[in-house]
This record gives C-alpha cells, structure tokens and sequence, in this order.
C-alpha cells in the first residue's frame, strides 16, 4: 500500500459530466478528467534550512549580551584582553561591587518608579481613548489615529527639548514624576494605536446590548468591554513598561541626580577604567533580565493579544 505521504503528493482526479438534456449528454459523451494538483508540501530540505537560518538569527541578537555576560563573569585583569581569555575562574566581583560601590539601588528604584507610572498613566488614559477612535466615524478615527502616528514619529529630540524646559519652568525637573509624564506623552500613540486594533475586534452588538439594559458608556467599557480586553490590556502594558524601563535618551535630557535611571547609569560607567566596566556590564544585564523575564512569562498573553488584535470576528 501507498504511504500518506505519496498519497497525498498525487494529484486528485476530478470527474466532470455534462448537464443533464444537454447535447453532449445525449450523445452519450465520455467524461473528462481533469487532474487537479494538491499544494506543494514543504520539504524536509527546507524545514532544515530554516531551522538553520532561525537559529544564525537568534545566535546573532543573542550574541552582545552572552558576550557581555561572558566577560562580567571573568576576572578583572582578563576580562578584556585581546585575544579573548577561555580558560579562567568565573567570579561575581563585578555584581558585588555594583552593589556595593555604587548607587545602583537608587537608580534601579527610580526606573521600576517610572516605568510603573508610566505604565499605569498610559492605560488611564488610553484604553478610553482607544475605545472612542474605535467607534468613531472613519474618517474621524482614521485623521486622529495618522496625528498620533505623527506625533510619534518626530524626532526624540523635537519633543524632549520642549519637555526640559516646562519640567524647569514647573520645578520638576530631575523627579521621577517629569520623566513619567514625558515618557507618557511619547509613548501614548503607540498604545492608543495598539489598544484601538483589539477594542475595534469587540463587536459593537455588545455596546448596544450593554446600553439596552442601562448601562452608560463609562460603566460599560468599565463593567463589559475592559473585561473582555484581557489579553490586549496585557500586551499594552507591557510594551509600556519595556519602553520606559529601557529608555536613555528622555532620561538623560530630564533628570541629574536623584531621579537618574540605569540606562543613565550605564553611560556614566563607559570609557572608564576596566572595573567600572565590568559594573557596567553587570548594571546591562540586571537591566536585561526583566526584559527577557517578562517575554517567558507573559508570551501566552503577547501571542494571544496581538492574534485578537488583527483577526476581528
């Protein structure tokens, strides 16, 4: 007997008859045959190259931080060396000299701070707002929704610039409460537009049953859609928290000293000697950690989310 596979690699016979009282038919015609092809199966050959081609991929994202992690681990006096030092003790010097010589704790605090309100604040303010773009007229949503995009697009230095100066004027300069309303403001867009996607995949029969039996808008999005945005809530707020956990720039424009994250940290710590590189190295891979934390934990969520976010119905 044929195997399933050379089964299914033949092509499928497909009988056509004329219509009954037709000409053809009345002449007794024979049937065609027609042979329809089945679609082509992907190779064993292939499967193997792409797995190939996906694990290059990986190795080379994943490369600067194992050969940062690599080189913490070393000894100071061949963390650095040229040719690269194999054989060696490892040694966690470097992480208990961060601690111990440095303010690390403070500028982790002030990014856990930042990234927290920032996060908390984006989603305040845009899951109403990304549920109005939602039910909006086309035109309406569509002319918003490109503002924002622009607004987003702008050059970082375009709207910190502008923030260092009001944050001075206000008095809040250099507090983690000016770094979250900043990074609030840059990062908004880019969840109004990612919350807008999952709220227009909520059929709008919901909101009108929802009114029906007295709800108004607030209590419903509150009380029946936001529920059901569980996975798209999720997705969001972890962008926001990765965003801001991981932001340099905005940081290092409006804060100094005492609400200074450790991206901010990290720059301090270059092109100084090799200790303080290898603390910068340890501070990289501290700050590295939660990223690759909360990609393990919640990928179920990010997966789920952004498949609800583009298939409506």
């Amino acid at each position: 007997m044929p195997s399933s596979s050379e089964a299914a690699a033949r092509p499928t016979s497909v009988t056509t008859t004329d219509a009954p009282g037709s000409a053809a038919a009345g002449r007794g015609a024979t049937p065609e045959v027609y042979k329809v092809p089945r679609g082509p199966k992907t190779s064993r050959a292939r499967k193997v190259v792409a797995a190939v081609v996906l694990a290059v991929v990986c190795f080379l994202m994943l490369s600067p931080v194992l050969w940062t992690a690599f080189s913490v681990i070393k000894p100071t006096s061949v963390a650095f060396r040229n040719p690269p030092v194999w054989s060696f003790t490892p040694t966690l010097d470097a992480f208990v000299n961060l601690w111990q010589t440095t303010n690390f704790y403070q500028y982790l605090g002030s990014t856990l701070v930042v990234a927290v309100i920032s996060t908390t604040l984006a989603l305040v303010i845009g899951l109403p707002a990304a549920y109005a773009l939602s039910r909006a007229p086309g035109w309406v949503s569509v002319v918003l929704l490109v503002a924002a995009l622009v607004f987003r697009a702008l050059p970082r230095t375009a709207v910190v610039l502008p923030m260092y100066e009001i944050s001075r004027s206000l008095g809040i300069y250099d507090t983690t409460l000016a770094l979250s309303l900043a990074l609030v403001a840059i990062n908004q867009p880019f969840s109004i537009w990612l919350l807008r996607n999952f709220f227009a995949a909520v059929p709008k029969e919901i909101d009108e049953a929802a009114m029906l039996d007295g709800c108004t808008r607030l209590s419903m999005l509150r009380l029946v859609i936001i529920p059901l945005m569980g996975p798209g809530i999720i997705t969001a707020a972890l962008f926001m928290f990765l965003f801001a956990f991981q932001e340099y720039l905005t940081a290092v424009i409006l804060t100094d000293v005492n609400a200074a994250t450790v991206p901010v940290f990290i720059a301090t710590q270059l092109g100084q000697t090799l200790p303080l590189l290898q603390q910068a190295g340890a501070a990289s891979l501290l700050l590295t950690a939660p990223v690759f934390l909360f990609a393990f934990v919640a990928q179920k969520y990010l997966i789920a989310g952004l498949n609800a976010g583009s298939v409506k119905g």
